[in-house]
């Protein structure tokens, strides 16, 4: 499977999966995207104070935060980020992964749960290099897509 594929296949079965289950990823997906590993390779200097500790609280509560207490963390991790353009790899997946869940759990959009997806897949690219045209031949890159399966379409083997 390409990377292609593999973005359509996610799609699919996100569109196709019933409310329960697209919360469940989502929930499932977010906790992965947002764990405190991804956060130790930030430099003192990327971020101020008031905004690790957003980052870290919104990390924290994802499963129970509200979309107006994530948009108030976002504000100000966003007024604390002190670098233009350099920010920890590990940092810009949990504030996109907070952005996106911050819109679902607002408008509950499907597509902020793809967006989460693709987020997740990065990161297991980001850990093993995956070759995108064979996106499934690593053990974590085909681990991960079968959780999402298993997540978005149960009883799918």
């Amino acid at each position: 499977m390409n990377y292609s594929e593999l973005e359509a296949g996610i799609l699919q079965l996100i569109t196709g999966a019933t409310e329960d289950s697209v919360r469940a990823f989502g929930e499932q997906t977010m906790t992965r995207l947002v764990r405190p590993a991804l956060l130790h390779g930030a430099a003192e200097d990327e971020l101020t104070e008031e905004a690790r500790a957003a980052l870290t609280t919104a990390g924290a509560n994802v499963l129970t935060i509200s979309a107006t207490e994530l948009h108030d963390e976002l504000a100000t991790i966003y007024d604390g980020i002190l670098v233009d353009d350099d920010l920890d790899t590990g940092v810009l997946t949990v504030i996109s992964a907070l952005a996106h869940w911050k819109s679902y759990l607002a408008q509950n959009r499907r597509g902020e749960l793809y967006e989460l997806a693709i987020r997740s897949i990065e990161d297991v690219d980001h850990q093993v290099s995956a070759d995108l045209d064979d996106i499934l031949a690593t053990p974590e890159m085909a681990a991960e897509y079968e959780r999402m399966r298993r997540l978005l379409a149960p009883g799918t083997k």
